[in-house]
């Protein structure tokens, strides 16, 4: 996946929910908010345009960092 990058925000975490959110984005392309639904079991994503101030405070994640689906539903996502 050329120049896909991922990324979260350790702030975001809803520390009641537990949910996990990534972002992705794939080269100058639009960002991805991609949050694990509970009740389907699947990776459930919606195109964004987060404000720059929440650009700001997401941090690039590693791919280990990824979920295993998560990485499934990425390559899904971003056919090459």
């Amino acid at each position: 996946m050329n120049g896909l990058r991922i990324y979260n925000n350790p702030a975001g975490i809803n520390a009641l929910c537990r949910e996990s959110v990534f972002y992705s984005r794939r080269g100058n392309g639009p960002y991805y908010r991609w949050h694990y639904e509970e009740q389907s079991g699947h990776w459930q994503f919606s195109r964004v345009h987060p404000p720059d101030a929440m650009l700001r405070a997401l941090c690039v994640a590693r791919w280990q960092a990824v979920p295993t689906a998560l990485q499934t539903k990425l390559g899904e996502h971003y056919l090459d």
